[in-house]
């Protein structure tokens, strides 16, 4: 399976990315630069963390009109798993390819400790290789985590279980503890916790490593690939 990494101006997340992509998980990556043209050749796209374009605006306003993202909306219409962590899910919120918006952290300060979050729905791509209601340790580290969306938007990503990851102590304020939720067809993830921080145990968790586990693995399911 190939990866790409879409780095933009700003982004700082990108290296943990690749590294676990590559060597963590061992599997082909690659950076994409925000003015690229085509994702074609890639299977996985993965939005990191960051600050695209010094968040002047809002956060993933600007990068959102990046000429990648069109390619990075084609893929998700085409059913590629696409996953935005952070910046990365702000941007998703941006571009229309999750609901809801992103508002400052409740405490107007920013945040950066490992959070347990609850395993909501592992029946998606990103979730397969965890136990539904797992608890994990990721981190967070961000100052505009606080998740908002209206009511009738909670309800459908209630009842299309659309909501992944929830907090058990929320850091932010977000709506109904929520820390990552997938677009309807389950093929998009949006999520502020940086799963690829935590990788090996030498890092405190190695409970997001089961993520990109879960990518691979469903991908290969999919495409009947042997490996």
């Amino acid at each position: 399976m190939k990866f790409a990494v879409i780095v933009f101006p700003g982004s700082n997340c990108d290296v943990d990315m690749f590294h676990a992509i590559g060597d963590e998980l061992g599997e082909e990556v690659e950076y994409v630069w925000h003015d690229s043209e085509s994702l074609a050749e890639y299977d996985g796209i993965l939005l990191p963390g960051g600050f695209s374009y010094g968040d002047y605006l809002r956060t993933g306003a600007i990068a959102r009109f990046s000429k990648v993202m069109k390619e990075v909306v084609k893929a998700a219409e085409a059913g590629k798993p696409v996953l935005g962590v952070c910046n990365g899910f702000q941007i998703l919120l941006e571009a229309g390819l999750l609901p809801g918006a992103m508002r400052r952290n409740e405490s107007l300060s920013f945040i950066c400790k490992p959070v347990e979050l609850e395993v909501e729905n592992n029946r998606t791509i990103f979730t397969a290789e965890y136990e539904q209601g797992q608890t994990i340790t990721i981190p967070v580290a961000h100052g505009e985590g606080n998740y908002y969306c209206d009511e009738e938007t909670l309800a459908q990503l209630k009842d299309n279980n659309q909501i992944v990851f929830t907090y058990q102590e929320n850091p932010n304020g977000s709506l109904a503890n929520i820390a990552g939720i997938t677009n309807e067809k389950g093929n998009v993830l949006g999520m502020m916790p940086h799963p690829e921080r935590a990788v090996d145990e030498l890092l405190g968790s190695a409970d997001g490593l089961k993520l990109f586990q879960s990518i691979v693995k469903t991908w290969r399911e999919a495409h009947v690939v042997n490996a």
